[in-house]
């Protein structure tokens, strides 16, 4: 999967064959706020999206960011998936 960090859009990008999927960010102080996902309007594959969110956290961890879910289907992965947790900053639980 290619993402592209559109810094101008302050989104990560990847093409699917119905459209772009972005997820919408926010940075302060090394902390990336992931608040919104879009998608193509006939664009529902789940594990898709899952991928994308891995793909990401895995950008925050070479960036050295902590990650503040704000989209509570954001909240969901990291629970689904507690290997990402070391990634949210102290103090927030989810």
């Amino acid at each position: 999967m290619e993402i592209k960090d559109n810094t101008f859009a302050r989104q990560f990008e990847t093409i699917v064959d119905e459209g772009l999927v972005s997820v919408e960010y926010s940075f302060q102080e090394k902390k990336i706020f992931l608040t919104k996902i879009n998608v193509p309007e006939s664009f529902d594959d789940e594990e898709f999206i899952s991928n994308f969110l891995k793909n990401i956290m895995g950008i925050a961890i070479e960036r050295k960011f902590k990650v503040v879910p704000i989209l509570p289907k954001i909240v969901v992965f990291f629970k689904k998936n507690p290997i990402y947790k070391e990634l949210l900053p102290p103090g927030i639980r989810l």
